[in-house]
């Protein structure tokens, strides 16, 4: 299993994408790091077989995306969609959240988080 987590050929791509990140990234990445978030270790642009999580708790199997204007096309939405069933064949379990939400409610993103967190702890 270990073959399709965080694999070598995407790891430049990986840093790139750590070292270019969107603001609304950013922003959450601030509440993620350094095990602020219930204690558990999140990693930013974390790839699995030949796709790339925006963030992703190993421990916890939980997949977190941030999602702008460019996911909502319809063709996007396809893709969107491809992307996280194979993700999810992982046994990785997803939240999206949208740009909006962490600039204008970060709260919300926080305790929305923290609530899916508590649910997967209780199914440890």
């Amino acid at each position: 299993m270990t073959l399709h987590f965080n694999i070598t050929p995407l790891k430049t791509r990986c840093r790139y994408l750590r070292n270019h990140l969107p603001r609304a990234k950013v922003l959450l990445w601030l509440h993620l790091s350094k095990r602020q978030m219930l204690g558990y270790k999140f990693r930013r642009q974390y790839s699995v077989d030949q796709y790339v999580i925006d963030f992703y708790c190993p421990e916890l199997k939980l997949a977190i995306e941030v999602d702008g204007d460019s996911h909502f096309s319809p063709l996007a939405r396809i893709y969107d969609s491809q992307r996280q069933h194979h993700i999810e064949s992982f046994g990785i379990r997803f939240l999206r959240i949208l740009n909006e939400d962490v600039y204008f409610n970060m709260d919300a993103v926080l305790d929305e988080i923290e609530e899916t967190i508590r649910g997967l702890e209780m199914r440890k």
